[in-house]
């Protein structure tokens, strides 16, 4: 059947058809009256468009291929292709209040570069690299107008690529990737004092609201650099040890005793 307006033409004759009453599955059927040739209309973009759909509803859902279906064979041949559409976001100039960018590492060695607006959580660009090295932030961010302030999480290349791309764009760093960073350093329970007193510190961060509490905050902070700085410039030599810790630079003839506590 050739499409000429809502009704279309006969493949055999190119007559015009009119309908015929539907199918079992419920498709319009339809005749030509002068050969008597009957037909359906086939869509396949109307098609492979539901099958993105499934497919995307799938990926972003917590259903199994199985419960799409038919079965979950069916589901993988049938969608196989979704695999290798390349998602399009138009760059469309504007500015925006605040940005924020990531990093996050997928299976297979590949790393995904992501620019999010911060007020509505739309992806605005990304950009696929092996790490997250100055050249791949600079693909990212020279394809977006600077913002009038970015969220970082303070990852390696990403100020390189700030200072080149957008210089005056002032930088906050994600004030939740600090308490991970920290946690992950300290432990939720540190064994020292100092420990325990710089996880306080860095609890206390998502608290602050006014320009007079951060200011507070900054003073706590040299304060503890203060107190503890014997400790966290206290280094070990390999002469005195014996033996490098597993962290250590392999040729490393010294390290800081408490690197942990110290990063």
């Amino acid at each position: 059947m050739t499409g000429t307006g809502n009704t279309g033409r006969c493949g055999v004759c190119a007559s015009r058809l009119v309908k015929n009453g539907r199918t079992a599955a419920g498709t319009q059927r339809w005749i030509c009256k002068e050969c008597g040739s009957s037909s359906v209309r086939r869509r396949p973009d109307r098609t492979r468009a539901a099958h993105l759909d499934a497919f995307v509803a799938w990926l972003m859902g917590n259903t199994t291929q199985h419960d799409v279906g038919p079965s979950a064979r069916s589901f993988r041949r049938r969608h196989a292709w979704c695999w290798n559409v390349d998602p399009h976001v138009p760059i469309t100039g504007e500015v925006y209040d605040e940005v924020q960018v990531d990093g996050t590492y997928l299976t297979g060695g590949w790393c995904l570069l992501l620019a999010i607006d911060a007020m509505t959580g739309t992806v605005i660009g990304w950009q696929w690299c092996d790490t997250e090295k100055s050249a791949a932030w600079v693909a990212l961010l020279e394809r977006i107008p600077a913002p009038r302030v970015v969220v970082t999480d303070g990852g390696s290349g990403l100020a390189t690529a700030l200072k080149t791309c957008w210089p005056d764009t002032p930088v906050q760093r994600c004030l939740v990737h600090v308490q991970r960073n920290v946690r992950r350093e300290l432990t939720m329970r540190p064994r020292t004092d100092a420990g325990r007193a710089l996880r306080a510190i860095s609890l206390a961060l998502t608290r602050i609201r006014t320009r007079e509490q951060a200011t507070a905050w900054e003073v706590r902070l040299h304060e503890w650099h203060q107190v503890y700085s014997d400790l966290i410039n206290a280094k070990t030599y390999l002469r005195q040890a014996g033996a490098r810790p597993s962290w250590a630079r392999a040729n490393a003839t010294w390290w800081w005793t408490h690197d942990r506590l110290r990063k």
